[in-house]
């Protein structure tokens, strides 16, 4: 296996069926858990970053001169827009001094609300898929990471300000 397919399927996890950005999604929790662990905030977004760059680099070679832009087995934007959704999380946990594990509530929130705009493309999801290239195909996740990682912030404030819990 070639250096931009083990990129970009994340060492086979693309494979997985069904529902292989799901699997993407799910492969990047455990990860992000690690690099939270290992680095705090700093490192996962350090992370983030290269998993978008690496992530566009191995989508390009992957998608060369075919007619599908986004081939379901790459599943590594759907790592970028998972981390990006965790940031909501991590920061807060790295911030404070916060076991990450306690925030177990927001790693749930995180999943779901990401799978849920990965996967309806709302507006400026649905523009960066529609770019039918590589930068779409990276781009639209991490905007679904930013849709959900908001959506954790907006749950957590309820949670905590409204509800008091």
């Amino acid at each position: 296996m070639n250096a931009a397919r083990l990129i970009g399927t994340v060492c086979g996890v693309g494979y997985l069926r069904p529902a292989p950005g799901t699997w993407g999604s799910l492969a990047a929790l455990p990860l992000a858990w690690v690099l939270h662990t290992i680095g705090g905030f700093p490192l996962l977004v350090i992370a983030t970053l290269a998993v978008f760059f690496g992530g566009l680099w191995a989508t390009r070679v992957m998608t060369e001169g075919q007619d599908d832009h986004d081939p379901s087995e790459i599943v590594i934007d759907e790592v970028a827009g998972q981390f990006t959704a965790l940031w909501a999380i991590s920061y807060p946990a790295w911030a404070y001094g916060i076991d990450i594990t306690a925030l177990w509530p927001g790693w749930i929130a995180g999943f779901l609300l990401f799978r849920l705009f990965d996967i309806t493309k709302p507006g400026p999801v649905g523009w960066a898929d529609r770019r039918n290239d590589a930068m779409g195909v990276m781009l639209d996740d991490v905007i679904a990471g930013m849709f959900a990682g908001t959506g954790v912030l907006i749950l957590a404030g309820i949670s905590h300000g409204v509800l008091g819990l």
